[in-house]
């Protein structure tokens, strides 16, 4: 028997792809950025003469006496002197200021809580989360109604009913000069909580839990693992939420319109309030668009600043 003899194949190396061309590359990526843009066309547009137009067209305003069918006077800065000569304006922004701080910070802490409380992947916690963060979907004046119900200031009212348990009020809220500000604060805090919490929750899921096994085997407390190792994880979740909740601070106007109007006797009266009575009551469209063109430049200055700051933390 003769042996039959293998035949050894020989492989070839695959013929190189060919490449495209210089030119049809460029081509290529010109069409994707093109329907890139195509996409966001309309979406560009709608805020093109929904929100940039009427911006511009407020800082044009801001120059000008405005009025109605006998012609505009350019005036210059003259709006702006008037609002920063204005008692009520200084006064509107201490209690803009004071309700930016009260209810940034407040907000901050009772949403850092509430995410350390209701952090895991229980099914009874996903539910507690969803009833906690109706607030945040709930309109604004629908709130405002509900706070007032529960603020009535006689002794049958909700809350007082409970001050009444242990001894204490019937307080007047939302009609007493010392405690409507209060009252509208923890009204902000209330509703501005739910959003802070999910940011932080979001943040928390990046944390690293081996570092707290570490931690405990170590023997740290609770304490030191939040401050040593929760809350550096989490400073950029911090800091959006600081920037956004100063910024939505500052913008109080539904709340505020709301439950007291800007009462009693001012005492509640803030920038936007105040922008308001004057742009659409008493027909001071100058001045009103002054007076929104300097809260603009604070909140982009406050956004500039606190985006350098954390900027220049990170870096260190």
């Amino acid at each position: 028997m003769t042996a039959t003899p293998t035949k050894t194949t020989v492989s070839r190396p695959a013929p190189p792809t060919p490449k495209p061309a210089g030119g049809a590359r460029k081509r290529r990526g010109s069409k994707q950025s093109l329907a890139v843009w195509m996409f966001l066309l309309p979406a560009a547009v709608l805020g093109l003469y929904f929100k940039f137009i009427p911006m511009f067209e407020g800082v044009r305003l801001s120059l000008f006496k405005v009025q109605p069918f006998l012609g505009d006077v350019f005036v210059g800065f003259e709006n702006y002197a008037k609002v920063i000569g204005d008692q009520r304006f200084m006064e509107a922004l201490g209690h803009t200021v004071f309700l930016g701080v009260t209810q940034t910070l407040g907000a901050l802490l009772v949403g850092f809580v509430l995410a350390l409380l209701l952090e895991g992947q229980a099914r009874s916690l996903w539910f507690l989360r969803t009833a906690i963060f109706l607030p945040v979907v709930t309109a604004l004046a629908v709130v405002g109604e509900i706070w007032r119900i529960l603020y009535f200031p006689t002794a049958d009212g909700p809350l007082n009913s409970i001050l009444g348990w242990l001894g204490l009020g019937p307080l007047q809220f939302l009609n007493g000069t010392d405690t409507a500000l209060w009252s509208i604060a923890v009204v902000g805090i209330w509703s501005g909580a739910p959003y802070n919490m999910v940011i932080i929750l979001a943040g928390l899921t990046g944390v690293d839990r081996s570092l707290y096994e570490s931690a405990g085997v170590d023997g740290a407390t609770v304490w030191q693992r939040l401050r040593y190792i929760t809350l550096p994880a989490l400073r950029p979740s911090l800091v959006i939420v600081l920037t956004l909740a100063a910024i939505r601070s500052l913008r109080s106007f539904t709340e505020v319109y709301v439950l007291t109007g800007g009462g009693p006797a001012g005492s509640t009266e803030v920038w936007m309030t105040r922008m308001y009575s004057l742009g659409f009551q008493r027909n001071d469209i100058g001045v009103a668009s002054a007076a929104a063109v300097l809260l603009l430049v604070v909140t982009l200055l406050l956004t500039v600043g606190t985006q350098y700051l954390a900027k220049r933390k990170a870096d260190r």
